[in-house]
């Protein structure tokens, strides 16, 4: 059990070694877009869900 996880774990290493790791840069832009793209949909979301509840509120009123 102890020589197939040793035998794991280097397996992974050298699976490590191959990745192509984004630059700094890459992953601060990669970052700044998911940052904004969740920002926005949570702005959205929020705006609908009011007006929904606008709406509802009205049609329980009436």
């Amino acid at each position: 059990m102890v020589t197939k996880a040793i035998e794991f774990l280097s397996q992974v290493k050298a699976e490590v070694k191959k990745v192509t790791w984004p630059s700094r840069r890459e992953a601060l832009g990669g970052t700044a877009v998911v940052v904004a793209v969740v920002f926005l949909m949570s702005v959205f979301l929020g705006v609908v869900d009011a007006l929904l509840a606008k709406l509802i509120q009205g049609l329980i009123n009436i």
